[in-house]
């Protein structure tokens, strides 16, 4: 009988390219999402299951995980779109914004996971290398990805024999970006990317290979996992 996972934010960017990936490999997959529209399109292209879930909702997320069943892992890749912006710059509601779009849903979508998540199962959270960097603008997005990846190591020893880990990404190519206009994002992505040793932006799904083997390996626990091509090594 092949393992479940469940995928909290399946239906674009890291999330889909994990859900598409541990397909291939044989386990069970289900995604959840808030929009029905991306959600089905999500399922068709993967051949996951999957329902609606507002991850920011602890009624929502707990409704969900009643119907999700026994499972054995699970991946929170929610996120919040934009948010560079400097000190001076920044706002009570762009900083609220992202505290409820990420290290909100996160945190609730591991405790509501509890009752129906395998003793031996695992977490796996979704960071962003932002929280190693000091660059101007990344004051809100470094705090909050720092909190998620420290949450991971938090929970680690909280939750064992259940293992917890995190993947810290750096400039992926996904639909984050979409804040940009489209006639520049292409050059930003690639722009944001240069100065690291690899030199080139990611790819969704090189941070899924990464997430699948936190998944399989049953001796990795309290990890955060760079997959940022270097960027953290940036002075």
């Amino acid at each position: 009988m092949s393992e479940r996972v469940v995928i909290v934010g399946g239906t674009s960017g890291i999330g889909l390219a994990t859900a598409e990936l541990l397909r291939k490999r044989g386990y069970e997959v289900v995604i959840g999402g808030r929009s029905e529209e991306r959600l089905a399109t999500a399922r068709e292209r993967c051949g996951a299951a999957g329902a609606a879930v507002d991850a920011t909702d602890e009624e929502s997320l707990r409704r969900f995980f009643d119907e999700v069943g026994p499972f054995h892992h699970l991946v929170v890749a929610v996120t919040e779109r934009g948010g560079v912006t400097s000190l001076a710059d920044l706002t009570a509601s762009e900083l609220r914004r992202h505290t409820e779009g990420k290290l909100l849903p996160h945190l609730l979508a591991a405790r509501e996971s509890l009752a129906t998540l395998d003793e031996a199962g695992s977490i796996t959270l979704v960071g962003a290398v932002s929280s190693q960097l000091s660059g101007t603008g990344l004051v809100a997005l470094g705090s909050v990805n720092a909190a998620v990846e420290t949450a991971s190591r938090i929970l680690a020893a909280e939750l064992a024999p259940r293992r917890v880990n995190a993947v810290s990404p750096g400039v992926i190519d996904t639909e984050w970006w979409s804040w940009i206009p489209e006639e520049a994002r292409a050059e930003a992505v690639h722009g944001a990317a240069a100065g690291t040793p690899v030199g080139r932006p990611g790819r969704p799904e090189e941070v899924a290979d990464a997430i699948a083997f936190l998944i399989g390996n049953g001796f990795t626990t309290g990890v955060v996992l760079p997959i940022d091509g270097g960027a953290r090594l940036r002075s």
